[in-house]
């Protein structure tokens, strides 16, 4: 049995990963980034321990391999990825311009169509490449992930390829040394995204190059983590509520972050922990943390003794909540992705688990 490389627990090493950068970059003095205070440390220390137990606590879910549900037709999928990447063409066509190449456009490219566009899109890829795993179908996954790559935001080019990759990874069973080569080529992805958004920001000057603007944005963000937790609960539930309504609104929810943190409006990320924190306080995060353990553990589990479209649901919200070990969970579109991966597994202990022993 081979290790598994994306169990939830990748999501702790994603943060020691983030947290690695982030000291690299103070130690080595970048744009005056400081060391974290022992009280970040601990909170960090706190929050990884919750995700770890709820995670832990998943595995009494019964997991007996029985008949699977039946999985969506291939040309179904088909027809659902190819809608989601023609919604994005009509996005890009519409904003007049690529985003990743302007700071204005960027500003407005993350549109209600390019909503519909990515809910649409992400799991259809995803499931289409775990029900049906062959090689032709990386076409639309990377061609999918080059459009949003044009939209300018970082974020989720990652996630569109690391989903990707998780996916494969269950379904083609690809080996180590494929996998350290894609995770590899993601990482390069992201550094020259993020850089080429960043440079194309027409208000901003940056010196730094593609490495140190990376370690910068991870110091930045644990320094920002760090200044939050004297302002635990100041915005009383005022973030979760623009999560959940930011797209009718036009509200960015971690401009708020940057509000109530630094004093000045501007889109701020505080990791996996700080919404949570600045929202409610430590019982948020902690309740926040044992959730997303339990249901990521429970997905995995379930993924791994049915398989097709439920790899497809477990791939989705564990590259996001990788995503969020930096940005924070203020998406709405990802708290979406989490409800998909509920109700599947209210489903499956419903009907596929039952005393009698059968799935239908």
């Amino acid at each position: 049995m081979r290790f598994d490389v994306f169990s939830p627990y990748s999501v702790i090493a994603a943060l020691l990963i983030y947290l690695a950068l982030a000291i690299s970059g103070t130690l080595m003095g970048i744009r005056g980034l400081k060391l974290p205070s022992g009280a970040s440390i601990l909170y960090i220390a706190l929050g990884a321990t919750i995700f770890i137990l709820g995670a832990h606590i998943s595995g009494k879910i019964p997991t007996e391999k029985h008949d699977r549900p039946g999985n969506l037709g291939e040309t179904l999928l088909l027809l659902l990825v190819t809608a989601g990447i023609l919604l994005q063409l009509l996005n890009l066509y519409l904003l007049g311009g690529i985003p990743l190449l302007s700071g204005h456009l960027k500003a407005r490219a993350v549109t209600k169509i390019w909503l519909l566009s990515y809910i649409i899109f992400l799991p259809s890829v995803n499931m289409l490449l775990a029900v049906y795993p062959r090689r032709r179908y990386y076409i639309p996954l990377i061609l999918g992930a080059a459009l949003f790559a044009l939209t300018g935001y970082r974020t989720t080019v990652v996630v569109i390829l690391l989903s990707g990759i998780i996916t494969i990874y269950y379904s083609a069973r690809p080996s180590s040394r494929q996998i350290a080569l894609l995770l590899s080529a993601l990482a390069i992805v992201a550094i020259a995204v993020g850089y080429i958004a960043v440079k194309s920001i027409e208000w901003q000057t940056w010196t730094l190059n593609p490495l140190e603007l990376l370690l910068y944005r991870a110091g930045y963000t644990l320094m920002v983590f760090d200044r939050l937790l004297d302002h635990q609960g100041a915005t009383g539930g005022e973030l979760l509520y623009y999560t959940l309504t930011g797209y009718l609104h036009s509200t960015d929810p971690r401009a708020i972050v940057g509000e109530a943190v630094l004093g000045y409006r501007h889109s701020t990320t505080s990791l996996i922990f700080g919404p949570p924190l600045l929202d409610f306080g430590l019982p948020a995060m902690v309740i926040q943390m044992f959730l997303l353990g339990l249901i990521l553990g429970s997905m995995h589990r379930i993924q791994i003794a049915l398989n097709g479209i439920f790899t497809g649901i477990y791939s989705v919200i564990l590259a996001h909540t990788i995503i969020w070990v930096e940005t924070g969970p203020t998406d709405l579109v990802v708290w979406l992705f989490y409800m998909v991966a509920v109700i599947s597994i209210i489903y499956v202990l419903w009907r596929c688990y039952p005393e009698t022993g059968s799935c239908s």
